[in-house]
């Protein structure tokens, strides 16, 4: 007996009624907001630097296209490309640090989670970090604090506006212990020489910016500016309330939140902020 059509107008062998194969929606072409939970098209998307077109939540970004999206068309020369984190404590959780970061670099192709180097935004020459929330959830390590502490001195020895863009939902990378959360103290020393050398430093937090990272150079910026809805604290709501059983009030650890009790100076949206930080540059540089 022949399968009997669908209300659809499909059979149920697989088949269309003019007997090709059904094709199918790839997947990935549509998305979900998690804000307005519209359905919405990636590209559209994409083409907005992953901003949701219906209500404006801010996706994440990757250090790539931040690249494109903040800096002037090919002015950007990356540094420190080779530096790789090394596994001195031979930790192991699920599998080996060593294993887990040769998995990390050939997922997201970086060698580790931060990016940073020389470009122009809007004509005007800066140093810029950026750690991305892809490479282990943007934890820093030996070599994200090596990287920045590089970039900060490279930009006080050049005399360049320093642009640190956080992505860093994984504070101190735990897997490198000690060694990792010195990082907090040697990043904050080299932003210290910076500051007393007169340089202008701009720190942009993105969803999420926690941990050690928060604690130390995300929020020691001259000018804190943060896109709308990021996440940017030091302990999330749950561990607080399982620590020091403490219910904290909801949102409190937005960028809107912050903003209203004083922590970052600014809210900026994504298509903004190019121009923003160059408007910024001026200001603070005449």
């Amino acid at each position: 007996m022949s399968k009997q059509p669908r209300q659809d107008g499909e059979v149920e062998s697989g088949l269309s009624m003019s007997g090709r194969p059904k094709r199918g929606v790839p997947e990935g072409l549509w998305i979900q907001c998690p804000s307005c939970k519209a359905t919405i098209f990636r590209k559209d998307s994409e083409a907005k630097f992953n901003i949701c077109p219906e209500c404006q939540h801010h996706f994440y970004l990757p250090a790539a296209d931040r690249i494109r999206q903040m800096l002037d068309d090919g002015s950007f020369e990356e540094w420190d490309t080779n530096l790789s984190p090394c596994d001195p404590l031979e930790f192991f959780d699920r599998i080996a640090y060593q294993e887990r970061i040769v998995k990390e670099q050939a997922r997201t192709k970086m060698k580790d989670a931060a990016v940073v180097g020389r470009g122009y935004i809007r004509g005007r020459p800066v140093a810029i970090g950026i750690t991305d929330f892809a490479f282990m959830a943007g934890s820093m390590g030996s070599v994200v604090g090596e990287k920045l502490t590089r970039a900060i001195e490279a930009a006080t020895k050049l005399q360049l506006p320093l642009i640190i863009v956080s992505g860093s939902g994984g504070g101190a990378r735990m897997q490198e212990g000690i060694l990792s959360l010195m990082q907090m103290a040697k990043v904050s020393a080299a932003l210290g020489r910076f500051h007393q050398a007169g340089g202008l430093y701009i720190a942009i937090l993105t969803n999420p910016t926690m941990g050690g990272v928060a604690a130390s150079w995300a929020l020691q910026g001259d000018i804190t500016l943060a896109e709308p809805g990021a996440l940017i604290g030091f302990a999330g709501k749950r561990t607080i309330w399982n620590t020091v059983r403490l219910e904290l009030p909801e949102g409190f650890q937005t960028s809107e939140f912050l903003l209203s009790h004083g922590f970052i100076d600014r809210i900026v949206h994504r298509k903004d902020l190019r121009t923003e930080v160059a408007r910024l540059i001026d200001y603070c540089q005449r």
